[in-house]
C-alpha cells in the first residue's frame, strides 16, 4: 500500500498555503485529496483550476455528476465516488443517478445515459472515438462542446483519481458514510 503525506496549512509547501486556506474558507475543512494535492502547488492549483473550469461548463448538476462519477467509478477511485456521492446529494442530485452510476447500471434518462457512455468510451478508449460514437452522441442533444467538456473533466478527474490511488487518501470523514469499492458493484 502506498501513502503520500496530507498535509494541512502548516505543513504545506509555501506555494500551497493560501491554496489550502481558500480549501478550508469553501469547505469547512480541508479535504484530504487537497491536502496530498498541496504536497506540489502546481498540482493543487491545476486541480482547482480544472475543477472551477469544468463546474462552469455548459453541464448541468446531472451531468457534472454523470461524467464525475462515471469516470470515478471507471477508476476505482475509494476517495471520489463517496466523495462524489455526498456531493450530488448536496447539488439535489436524483439518488437513483448516483445509485445507477455507482452500481454501473443505465441511467432512465436516455439523454444522461448517452452521456455517460460517451464518457466510459472516451475513458476506456483513451479518447479514440468513431464518427459513429460522436453521431450517437449528438443525436442524443449534446455537441462538440460537450465533447471537449468531457475532456476537461476527465483531466480534472485524471488528476484527483490517481493521486487517490498512489497516496491512499483517506475518505473524508463527512463522506464515509458514502464508501464504496468496486466490489460492491452490483451486477
Amino acid at each position: 500500500m502506498t501513502t503520500l503525506k496530507v498535509h494541512n496549512i502548516e505543513t504545506a509547501p509555501e506555494g500551497s498555503k493560501a491554496l489550502l486556506e481558500q480549501s478550508k474558507k469553501a469547505f469547512g475543512m480541508i479535504p484530504g485529496l487537497h491536502g496530498v494535492l498541496a504536497g506540489a502547488p502546481g498540482a493543487l492549483e491545476a486541480y482547482k483550476t480544472l475543477h472551477e473550469l469544468f463546474v462552469n461548463s455548459s453541464f448541468n448538476e446531472e451531468e457534472l455528476t454523470v461524467v464525475w462519477q462515471s469516470i470515478n467509478v471507471e477508476h476505482a477511485c475509494h476517495y471520489c465516488v463517496p466523495a462524489h456521492t455526498g456531493i450530488a446529494k448536496m447539488m439535489k442530485v436524483n439518488d437513483n443517478i448516483t445509485e445507477a452510476l455507482r452500481n454501473e447500471t443505465p441511467l432512465e434518462n436516455p439523454k444522461l445515459e448517452a452521456l455517460r457512455t460517451m464518457t466510459l468510451t472516451i475513458v476506456r478508449n483513451r479518447g479514440h472515438v468513431t464518427q459513429e460514437d460522436l453521431n450517437t452522441f449528438y443525436a442524443a442533444g449534446y455537441g462538440e462542446r460537450q465533447v471537449l467538456e468531457i475532456l476537461l473533466g476527465l483531466s480534472q478527474k485524471t488528476i484527483s483519481n490517481y493521486v487517490n490511488h498512489i497516496a491512499n487518501t483517506p475518505v473524508d470523514a463527512a463522506f464515509k458514510k458514502f464508501a464504496w469499492t468496486k466490489e460492491n458493484v452490483v451486477s
